[in-house]
């Protein structure tokens, strides 16, 4: 099973992840999308990978801006799974078409 991040550790995986922060036991970005669908294509191919990741984020749509907020909730806070996912997400956000 996951372990709970350190402050430490997560600062310093926060280093590789430009645009994402650290909340009370939560990683947290929210992207802008060229226009509303470009956001929800940006939500489908992120929920196709927490399938496959079988990693679930938060996500919130409010028209071209959608956050994402990701904590391992079992364990209560950050855990290598959100950074990994946090990861995935940038990947995909960056490959967001407009």
């Amino acid at each position: 099973m996951a372990q709970l991040l350190s402050d430490d550790q997560i600062t310093e995986a926060l280093r590789d992840l430009p645009g994402w922060e650290a909340r009370p036991g939560a990683l947290f970005r929210a992207v802008t999308a060229p226009s509303f669908m470009a956001g929800i294509g940006l939500v489908d191919r992120v929920a196709q990978a927490a399938e496959q990741m079988d990693h679930h984020p938060d996500i919130d749509i409010r028209w071209t801006t959608i956050s994402f907020s990701l904590t391992t909730h079992a364990m209560g806070g950050v855990t290598d799974n959100d950074v990994k996912l946090a990861g995935r997400i940038s990947a995909l956000a960056e490959d967001t078409p407009g």
